[in-house]
């Protein structure tokens, strides 16, 4: 790396400074926001999140001087209306879930199976009260991911000439946003016609909950794509780098690039960490419990609508954690693997040596900053985390259904004593009258 430095400051035509791109100042505040694309194609995502109290980060005025396009604060106008917006909807959730829990703790007389599915439901109520202490309290690291994209955008048109354009994400995320709520009252109103204790006013307290889940899953595969494009346009651009005037210094301007793109895609995941973490908790426990009592209900009484409606849960959850597991899989690959091997297919042979060392240095950028999603050190987001959650809700299901064999053992031995013994009994009584009888003919 001294070698390198030292190499650069021989160089007459650029500084080192220019390494790192044209320097953003606050009086670029409105060309930040003319070019940033990413914001103008996924407002309204924002806009539903701020509507629903979910994330109320707040965009500056135009006019406003400064780089920081996004803030977040607890005293904001976003922020009260989010306070308000969640205290209206603990009033009905409050209801639902002590209503839950009474069954719960009434139904000792019941089958464990029934009780199962008060357990169900109330795991599905504990992403709301969680949200301000998974959510809102990471509205800061969020901001600072939305002005990394903001800023971003403007440095990748000012080195490379040409802007990120994200096609079809317009659309994409006001589609998105209908959807989210679509699918909300499609798997709660299912449970209300397939469960029989799943009362129709006990649908108010899920439908925000299950949206929020649908939106931030949204979320997740939005940014994602975003990744991957922004991935493909710097890809797409290096040809250019190769034939510039100073290919070295070009190439060493997109070697910062990418590593602010790996470092945003870091930030994601500690921004939302802990939503994220509750999120793939409560699938998991969510899951595993459904699909136990949809098996256990099918071995004894077969397949009902009770059933079904508990096989739209596990599809749901299963389908959610799918999603965010697998587009996080591939924009990693795209930013990572794919963009290495187009650098290993650069033909050092046709450069300059000062070119050659900027793509090996390129190469050990890409190998020392993996773009990996983390949620901030607790677990990797990928296809191996679907695969681990699978692994583990097989080992956990079979532990629950050898608990429900032994009680049906056990219940089978207790009914065949019952049987036993009225047996005996009914023997035991016919031989008296056959004594008593006796007895009556000898008289």
């Amino acid at each position: 790396m001294r070698r390198y430095v030292k190499y650069v400051l021989q160089r007459p035509y650029y500084q080192i400074k220019d390494l790192y791109g044209p320097k953003i100042t606050d009086s670029d505040g409105a060309l930040l926001d003319e070019h940033d694309s990413f914001y103008i194609t996924t407002k309204s995502l924002l806009v539903l999140f701020q509507i629903m109290g979910i994330m109320p980060i707040m965009r500056v005025p135009r006019e406003a001087k400064t780089t920081k396009r996004t803030t977040y604060d607890w005293i904001s106008k976003a922020t009260l209306w989010a306070y308000l917006v969640w205290g209206l909807e603990c009033i009905i959730v409050v209801k639902v879930g002590r209503e839950r829990l009474t069954n719960f703790q009434q139904s000792s007389y019941k089958r464990f199976d029934e009780i199962i599915y008060n357990i169900i439901f109330l795991s599905i109520l504990i992403p709301h009260f969680l949200l301000p202490i998974a959510s809102w309290r990471h509205g800061p690291q969020v901001a600072i991911f939305k002005n990394m994209w903001t800023h971003y955008q403007l440095k990748y048109l000012k080195i490379t000439g040409t802007p990120i354009i994200f096609p079809n994400l317009y659309y994409l995320t006001w589609g998105l946003c209908v959807f989210s709520w679509g699918l909300s009252f499609t798997v709660v109103l299912s449970q209300h016609y397939l469960q029989d204790d799943f009362e129709l006013w006990h649908s108010f307290a899920y439908y925000h909950i299950i949206a929020m889940l649908d939106g931030f899953c949204s979320l997740w595969y939005i940014n994602c794509n975003a990744f991957s494009t922004a991935s493909h346009g710097l890809a797409t651009n290096l040809h250019k780098a190769l034939e510039a005037d100073y290919p070295a210094l070009k190439l060493a301007q997109y070697r910062h690039l990418w590593v602010d793109l790996s470092h945003m895609m870091q930030q994601l995941g500690r921004a939302y960490s802990n939503m994220y973490g509750i999120y793939c908790m409560v699938i998991f426990f969510t899951t595993t419990i459904s699909l136990y009592g949809a098996l256990t209900e099918i071995l004894e009484h077969g397949l009902s609508y009770k059933e079904m409606g508990l096989f739209v849960i596990v599809g749901y959850c299963m389908t959610l954690l799918f999603i965010i597991c697998n587009e996080a899989y591939h924009a990693s690959r795209k930013v990572g693997l794919e963009f290495q091997v187009r650098l290993l297919n650069v033909n050092l042979g046709a450069i300059d040596r000062s070119t050659q060392r900027e793509v090996e240095m390129f190469l050990v950028a890409i190998a020392k900053n993996p773009p990996i999603m983390n949620l901030d050190g607790f677990t990797n987001i990928n296809r191996e985390l679907f695969t681990a959650n699978i692994s583990f809700m097989s080992t956990y299901l079979i532990v629950l259904m050898q608990f429900k064999l032994t009680l049906l053992r056990q219940s089978a031995r207790r009914a065949l004593r019952t049987i036993v013994s009225a047996v005996f009994s009914t023997n035991a009584t016919m031989i008296d009258d056959d004594e008593d009888d006796d007895d009556d003919d000898e008289e």
